[in-house]
């Protein structure tokens, strides 16, 4: 897998976002890739696509995050 700038940095974003818990990249191409937020049993407990329109500007990246942290305590 090969990754451009921006979808490192997304990935790095969402990696330190939902730190204790692990962000776990799959299905990756096209520019777009799927993440997995899963609990310290390896249990996913969010699971999302993301396109470049979600994740190249801080704002909708945000968005994204805060949407996945409402999920996980609910």
């Amino acid at each position: 897998m090969t990754f451009n700038t921006q979808t490192q940095s997304a990935i790095h974003t969402l990696s330190q976002a939902f730190a204790p818990l692990r962000c776990v990249i799959l299905a990756a191409r096209n520019d777009s890739f799927s993440f997995s937020v899963v609990n310290e049993h390896g249990v996913a407990r969010h699971t999302e696509r993301l396109y470049p329109e979600q994740y190249a500007a801080p704002a909708p990246l945000q968005a994204v995050i805060e949407r996945a942290r409402q999920s996980l305590v609910a």
